[in-house]
């Protein structure tokens, strides 16, 4: 099973950017998706998470109103809409599949290795 992040990069404040998780070796349609990161010297903390149809959705207060999470299970990828970024969105996104619903990492089974945003001026 691979989960792979990808469209990071660097960004002004105020600027957006959308996040892809492009998952091989199981059916994503089964499964929830989770949307993570970690800040230069945090802890890893949930961002945003999405049932397996889509019907239900899950955001972090902090991202609320700027961010949206959205999949596409016909062809095994979830996304990270991220508008409105603002530096303290730095860090390492990570996505994240598993077969219950939960904020929690440790319940997440599958991870992708991650992908950099980073929002300066």
């Amino acid at each position: 099973v691979q989960l792979q992040a990808s469209g990071g990069g660097l960004v002004q404040p105020g600027g957006s950017l959308r996040l892809s998780c492009a998952v091989s070796g199981l059916t994503l349609e089964y499964y929830v998706i989770g949307w993570f990161r970690q800040a230069p010297g945090k802890e890893r903390e949930f961002v945003a998470g999405i049932s397996w149809n889509g019907e239900r959705t899950n955001y972090a207060d902090f991202v609320k109103g700027r961010f949206t999470i959205s999949r596409d299970n016909s062809k095994n990828t979830g996304y990270l809409q991220m508008n409105s970024l603002k530096p303290e969105d730095t860090g390492v996104y990570y996505c994240a599949a598993d077969g219950g619903w939960s904020t929690r990492e440790d319940d997440y089974y599958y991870w992708g290795q991650g992908t950099l945003v980073t929002v300066s001026s």
